[in-house]
C-alpha cells in the first residue's frame, strides 16, 4: 500500500517550468502627452506547473503571470493565464477553470479569435491574452471536433495608464467602464465551434454570443476637467470562418466574421498566403514570403486601423541550433499610402536556458484626425532577455 501511495504522490507532484525576464523599451520620440514617460524597464515572470494522473487522462495546468513596470502602474499587473483541469476520454474532453483558447490562421490580425480578452499593456499587436473563466466540452467525432464554451465572467481589456506609452490622447480611463448588459462583467457568454481537416484543408466555423472583447469608447469629462475615453462593452453575436489550405510550399489563409451589435452589423476579413522557400541559397535556412489583405466594411468607423490595407512580410528561419528567427512586415493603407506601419521581430536562444527577443515598431499616421494619431510618436525598439527554468 505504501508503494502505491508513493507512486501516486510522485505523479501528482508534477513539474515546474517557465521563465523570468527583463524588458527594455526605447522610444524614438518624445511623447504626445507630457505626463507620459520615456524609455522604460520592466521585469516579468511566468512560471508553469503541470501534473497529470489517471494514466494521463486527467491533468492540471497552472500558469500565473506578473510584470513590474518602471513607470506605468497599469502595466504593472498580475494575471492567471491558465488554471485548468482537463478530463479526457476517447470521444470527448472537458476543460474547467481559467483557460486560453486560440482560433485563427492569419498573421496580421486574428478576427475570429474572441474567447480571451486582449492584454493590451503587454503588447500593441494584440497577441497577448488574459485568462478566461470557462467550461469547455469538446466532442471528437468523425465529422470533426465540436466545441461548446460556457464563459462565466468577463475580463476587461487592459490599457496603458497616465504615464504609460502606446496610448491614445486623450487617454482611456478603464476604471469606469460601461456595459450594455445590466449584469456588467458578470454576464455569462457562450460560444460554439466546429473544426475539421479535409485533406489539405483545415476549416473552422464558430459562433459567439456575449460581451464584446473589443470596446467602443465614449468621450467623457472627469470631475477634475480632464477629457478621457471610457470603454463601453456591447453585447454582440459573431459568426466566424477560418480556413487554411496547405499546398506544397504554399499556405493559403482566410479569416472572416459577421458581427451584430456595437450599433450595427458589419463584415470583416483577412486573407492571403505564405509561401516558403526551403533551403534558400543552398543553406538550411527557410524563407517565407507573406501577403495578406485586411478589410472592414465599416471603413473609417472601424475600431481598428485596418479597413482596406495590405500586409507584406517575410519570415527567415535559420533552422540552427539556436532557433534563430526573423519576421519583417509592412502594413499599408490602400486608401492613403502615408498611413502605414512597420514591424520587426527577431528571436534567438542563448545557450540552453536563455532567449533574446528583439522587436521594433514604427507607425506612420499623418492625418491628425486619425483616432490613433497619438501613437505616431510611440515608435519603439524593445529588447527582452528571458531565462527559462
Amino acid at each position: 500500500m505504501l508503494s502505491i501511495l508513493t507512486a501516486h504522490n510522485a505523479v501528482m507532484a508534477g513539474e515546474w517550468s517557465g521563465y523570468l525576464g527583463a524588458e527594455a523599451r526605447i522610444f524614438l520620440d518624445d511623447p504626445t502627452d507630457p505626463r507620459q514617460q520615456g524609455n522604460t524597464l520592466s521585469f516579468v515572470a511566468q512560471p508553469e506547473y503541470y501534473t497529470e494522473w489517471d494514466d494521463g487522462n486527467q491533468s492540471l495546468l497552472f500558469i500565473p503571470f506578473a510584470r513590474i513596470d518602471q513607470h506605468d502602474t497599469e502595466r504593472s499587473h498580475a494575471d492567471i493565464r491558465e488554471l485548468v483541469w482537463l478530463k479526457a476520454a476517447d470521444t470527448w474532453e472537458v476543460h474547467i477553470g481559467i483557460g486560453k483558447v486560440y482560433w485563427g490562421v492569419t498573421e496580421s490580425q486574428h478576427l475570429v479569435d474572441i474567447i480571451n480578452q486582449t492584454d493590451l499593456v503587454e503588447s500593441p499587436d494584440g497577441e497577448e491574452k488574459l485568462g478566461q473563466p470557462m467550461i469547455n466540452l469538446s466532442l471528437i467525432r468523425d465529422l470533426g471536433i465540436f466545441d461548446l464554451f460556457v464563459l462565466p465572467g468577463f475580463r476587461e481589456r487592459t490599457f496603458p495608464g497616465i504615464k504609460g506609452r502606446l496610448r491614445s490622447v486623450p487617454r482611456i480611463d478603464a476604471d469606469d467602464a460601461l456595459y450594455e448588459s445590466s449584469r456588467k462583467n458578470r454576464h455569462v457568454d457562450w460560444a460554439l465551434r466546429w473544426s475539421h481537416t479535409l485533406g489539405d484543408w483545415d476549416i473552422g466555423l464558430s459562433w459567439f454570443d456575449g460581451t464584446s472583447r473589443e470596446p467602443r469608447f465614449i468621450p467623457t469629462i472627469k470631475p477634475d476637467g480632464e477629457s478621457v475615453l471610457v470603454p463601453f462593452y456591447d453585447q454582440i453575436q459573431q459568426a466566424g470562418l477560418d480556413i487554411q489550405a496547405t499546398k506544397e510550399g504554399w499556405l493559403w489563409k482566410l479569416e472572416a466574421i459577421n458581427r451584430r451589435g456595437m450599433g450595427e452589423t458589419y463584415n470583416a476579413l483577412t486573407g492571403g498566403f505564405e509561401y516558403t522557400v526551403v533551403g534558400i541559397a543552398s543553406t538550411q535556412a527557410d524563407l517565407g514570403l507573406i501577403s495578406e489583405y485586411l478589410y472592414d466594411d465599416r471603413d473609417e468607423q472601424a475600431l481598428s486601423l485596418f479597413q482596406n490595407d495590405l500586409m507584406l512580410g517575410t519570415r527567415l528561419t535559420l533552422n540552427d541550433e539556436q532557433s534563430t528567427e526573423f519576421l519583417l512586415g509592412l502594413i499599408t493603407d490602400l486608401d492613403d499610402s502615408s498611413e502605414r506601419s512597420w514591424f520587426i521581430e527577431a528571436s534567438r536562444r542563448l545557450g540552453d536556458r536563455w532567449k533574446l527577443n528583439i522587436e521594433a515598431r514604427v507607425l506612420s499616421l499623418q492625418d491628425p484626425l486619425n483616432p490613433f494619431h497619438a501613437l505616431a510618436k510611440d515608435d519603439f525598439i524593445q529588447l527582452e532577455l528571458l531565462r527559462y527554468f
